[in-house]
């Protein structure tokens, strides 16, 4: 990872962020009034439950620990305790924290809060789920429509580019769930001679998923696929297809790579591995929020990247760097 010497920062933000200016190739905030002290950054995931969340927070206390930032690491214990989380958000503000990194677990309910954050003068990077506003200082995340498309295509490969298969999302309302329902079924418009036999939500939840994959392999005998767009949505597919003695029939593409789903990948339960980077999202989202404060531009979208994993280039050591980013 390219790490960015910095000297001790010294600017807090007092009154409000200002207005935003281009430049440089992002939108930029002036902090006003330098004073001295260690600044302290919330970070605020959508749950605390899942492995992928672990190493944003890896990537966060990286950056934290670099640049001599106090990391505050709250959430909620699952991604669909909405107002669990806008409550930490609004604990953080009354601590008046100096920057919030937030991961949105609803595109419309968070605006609120955060615009609370800024009239409090608390600068906010959504990361990995923004908001439908663009009142945030960045947005670091997967383009998750692209890595929706790529999860379409190579499904398709696996099953001859024919054929019925199901699309898992996990939580109705959450941004990076329609965006990668939105990019597989543009993905899967490319290919005339397979179509969508039935899309059911995880809810984020192991066995949810177990449930809802189990009632797509009875209501739909001639499946050939499903791409899983979580982790959990992913474990439990998993799960669903070896108990049904169906693993490696059924072609399951997933979202993610904790160890459960890289094991999995070994098995031949999954054919392929959705990977994004969270690490980055965490570290590259910290220091989006510490750049601003010093009033440097920054980018107003930060892509993290995507690749597809699959047995075939497992053993490659960028893909190795990228599955075990904490080793």
């Amino acid at each position: 990872m390219r790490r960015i010497g910095l000297a001790v920062l010294v600017l807090l933000m007092a009154g409000g962020c200002g207005q935003q200016q281009p430049a440089g190739g992002g939108n930029v905030t002036q902090a006003p009034g330098p004073k001295t002290g260690k600044l302290r950054v919330a970070v605020v995931p959508k749950a605390l439950s899942h492995q992928f969340w672990m190493t944003v927070k890896a990537g966060a206390d990286a950056a934290g620990k670099e640049f001599g930032v106090e990391i505050d690491w709250q959430g909620p214990a699952k991604e669909t305790e909405v107002y669990k989380l806008i409550s930490i958000m609004e604990d953080m503000i009354s601590s008046k924290v100096n920057a919030i990194v937030m991961a949105a677990c609803d595109e419309n309910a968070l605006i609120g809060v955060v615009q609370k954050a800024i009239d409090a003068g608390i600068p906010v990077v959504t990361i990995d789920s923004g908001i439908k506003s663009d009142i945030g200082v960045s947005f670091v995340a997967t383009d998750n429509i692209a890595g929706g498309k790529a999860a379409a295509r190579e499904l398709a490969r696996l099953v001859g580019n024919e054929g019925e298969v199901g699309l898992i999302p996990f939580v109705p309302g959450a941004a990076t769930s329609e965006m990668r329902e939105q990019g597989f079924l543009d993905g899967l418009a490319e290919f005339p001679n397979m179509k969508l036999a039935q899309k059911l939500y995880s809810m984020s939840d192991v066995a949810k998923s177990m449930s809802v994959t189990e009632d797509m392999m009875t209501s739909n005998p001639n499946l050939k696929g499903i791409f899983a767009a979580s982790e959990p949505t992913a474990v439990g597919s998993a799960q669903a297809l070896k108990a049904a003695g169906k693993a490696g029939q059924i072609k399951l593409v997933a979202f993610d790579a904790s160890d459960e789903e890289i094991q999995a990948l070994k098995a031949g339960t999954i054919q392929a591995l959705i990977v994004q980077n969270p690490y980055q999202m965490g570290y590259r989202g910290v220091k989006a929020a510490l750049d601003h404060l010093q009033g440097k531009p920054v980018e107003k979208r930060v892509d993290t990247g995507v690749t597809v994993v699959t047995m075939e280039n497992f053993n490659n050591p960028d893909i190795q760097k990228l599955l075990y980013p904490l080793n």
